[in-house]
């Protein structure tokens, strides 16, 4: 998300307008996880919105509508994406990639199903997949979703709850993610030269920053192995991502000399009139 209305005065400047975050947040950080799409698609105005408003450079990954993975279940759904990555179209180069995010109930029996549908998949689009069944992370079951993915050059998200359920939540933000968020393995191997990491923070800080520092090695190894990872960073209430993100990212460039940095944040506070600061 980018429109997060306790980010203004914190992350985006004090008078940045509802409906017009996007603008600054994408001087923040360079990608944002595009949630919205997983619950309604957007009008075609709205994504026409969106193409003026993203700065260059800037990614959206996208998860597909929860009509085409929860209810269609990836079955008979073929014209439902290709209407999905049509509405997107106008966003060009904007587009970083796509997700199928699939419900818990969705099992090592399923991937069949799943299979076909990523042979399918329209091109010219990174696609990734984001499985929760506790099947598909361990045995047989994870060894066959990953070489199927693996050879449709397809990502598996690597999804890291871990310092959300280090201890007992300790506010309501926290309370419900408890009840809502996957308690599964924290994997990190990539399967394509596009790694995405969803991680969920603590609504402990120092437990959030942790977690963090687990992760910085492993994406300096993918970036110096030419891989370009896209690293998404939650907290039960998220009002911290952005810099929480941005540290991620300092910490990791002093890991990788030469890593392009993020863009300059638009000032807070507009500078008064005649001022040079």
């Amino acid at each position: 998300m980018w429109a997060h209305r306790p980010w203004i005065g914190r992350f985006l400047p004090s008078d940045t307008s509802s409906g017009r975050e996007l603008r600054a947040y994408s001087r923040v950080v360079n990608a944002v996880e595009g949630n919205t799409t997983f619950y309604a698609s957007p009008a075609p105005a709205t994504v026409a919105k969106w193409a003026t408003l993203a700065e260059p450079g800037f990614r959206f990954v996208f998860k597909v509508p929860r009509h085409i993975t929860h209810e269609l279940r990836l079955r008979d759904a073929d014209a439902d994406i290709a209407a999905f990555v049509s509405l997107m179209e106008p966003l060009g180069d904007l587009v970083g990639g796509m997700t199928l995010q699939l419900p818990a109930s969705f099992a090592p029996v399923d991937l069949s199903v799943l299979e076909s549908q990523v042979r399918r998949l329209p091109a010219g689009i990174h696609w990734s997949v984001e499985v929760r069944h506790p099947g598909f992370f361990e045995g047989g079951g994870r060894v066959a979703l990953d070489r199927m993915l693996a050879r449709n050059e397809v990502e598996r998200v690597l999804l890291d709850s871990r310092a959300l359920f280090r201890q007992p939540p300790l506010t309501d933000a926290a309370r419900d993610a408890w009840s809502r968020k996957p308690r599964i393995p924290a994997l990190t191997e990539p399967l394509t030269d596009r790694p995405i990491v969803r991680f969920i923070g603590s609504d402990d800080p120092e437990i959030t920053a942790a977690g963090l520092v687990e992760w910085q090695p492993i994406v300096a190894d993918w970036l110096g192995e030419g891989r370009a990872p896209t690293f998404f960073v939650h907290t039960p209430d998220n009002a911290d991502s952005p810099g929480l993100a941005r540290a991620f990212h300092a910490e990791v460039g002093l890991l990788v000399p030469g890593l392009d940095a993020l863009p300059e944040p638009m000032p807070i506070e507009a500078a008064e009139q005649g001022s040079l600061f």
